[in-house]
């Protein structure tokens, strides 16, 4: 199991602009029947990016269609949700989207996981299996390795979208304190330098501020990173 986790690790690095290998992911390490990565909420909207069969796509639209179901939870309160007896707690737990995905296929079991970066969560991972199942720690942490890698590159790719926020006016000052702010964080959180950029970046996104903003706020020291239990947080 090890042996294909590092293997599949190394193969999402790779892959970026190959959606299609971000859900199959989880079936190479993990026991579980499908799965679906997702954008969820109003900041990217709600839309499958990458699925391991039709019955992962139709969770997932049930669940952007009632606002409820597992990965709601894991964006929402940012962190692993596990429902192994799906059948009967998950009908407690989100009673119409239970009812719906019943009627649609046999689900015994459902998990999820956010995706984030730093203190922005835009998207979850759903993972579910046709038998009851309950992931061991080491899975979850596996999942959540994975997860990390993939809200990466969807954050990435949301971002490539996006006009640059800073003027040509504005240019020679704001890049440079990009730079000093990219070091700062890299320091903090010991990531490489791409990734503490992406951080910065995703505080941005997440707050309405510009990179430039967010940057000085790093270099002065007003605003920083941690990693805490629940993930990379931002601390004033």
């Amino acid at each position: 199991m090890t042996d294909a986790f590092e293997t599949t690790l190394e193969e999402l690095e790779r892959s970026p602009d190959r959606p299609e290998r971000f859900s199959a992911s989880f079936l190479a390490v993990l026991p579980v029947t499908g799965a679906a990565v997702s954008t969820v909420g109003r900041l990217m909207g709600s839309e499958t990016v990458s699925a391991t069969d039709d019955v992962a796509v139709r969770l997932d639209e049930l669940q952007f269609d009632l606002g409820e179901g597992p990965c709601w939870e894991a964006v929402g309160g940012a962190r692993f949700v596990a429902e192994p007896d799906f059948r009967s707690e998950g009908a407690r737990r989100w009673p119409r989207f239970a009812a719906a995905a019943s009627a649609e296929d046999d689900i015994a079991s459902m998990f999820a996981l956010p995706l984030a970066v730093g203190d922005l969560r835009f998207g979850a991972v759903d993972l579910y299996s046709r038998r009851r199942l309950l992931l061991e720690d080491a899975h979850i942490r596996q999942a959540t390795a994975m997860a990390e890698i993939i809200g990466r590159h969807v954050l990435r790719d949301a971002l490539s979208s996006l006009a640059d926020d800073v003027t040509a006016d504005e240019k020679p000052y704001s890049r440079r304190m990009v730079h000093q702010a990219t070091g700062v964080v890299l320091a903090q959180l010991d990531l490489s330098a791409d990734d503490a950029l992406l951080v910065i970046q995703a505080h941005a996104f997440a707050t309405g501020e510009s990179v430039a903003e967010v940057s000085k706020n790093v270099v002065t020291g007003r605003l920083r990173f941690d990693r805490q239990a629940s993930g990379i947080e931002a601390t004033r």
